[in-house]
């Protein structure tokens, strides 16, 4: 699994990059086919008031990219906001690649007589 973590407009402490990986954790024990990750936390400068701190994620996996971003005043509660809504998002590509295909129980009682 490749794994990119990048700023714009701000510096990727050693610490902000550790709590990135340890939120991806969730992650990628949900589902462990993650070909590539790439985080990318930046900082808007809108106003001096209206700092937003931003992260955005884009997790590719076989068969799909799945891109996630997320807004905030606290980059942490960004990150973790983000990292909810990217574990949802890979527990719904999960299940559309399992086979839910089930046999009829009329079928299983005609076979067994």
């Amino acid at each position: 699994m490749n794994l990119t973590i990048s700023g714009h407009h701000l510096e990727v402490t050693p610490a902000l990059r550790e709590y990135v990986l340890t939120k991806l954790d969730r992650v990628t024990r949900h589902f462990d086919q993650v070909v590539d990750i790439s985080v990318l936390l930046s900082v808007e400068k809108l106003k001096e008031k209206e700092r937003r701190q931003k992260a955005e994620v884009t997790v590719h996996v076989k068969g799909k990219d799945i891109f996630v971003e997320q807004s905030h005043e606290d980059l942490y509660a960004a990150i973790d906001m983000l990292m909810d809504k990217l574990d949802r998002q890979v527990c719904r590509h999960k299940d559309k690649l399992q086979d839910h295909h089930h046999t009829a129980a009329k079928r299983i009682e005609q076979s067994a007589s």
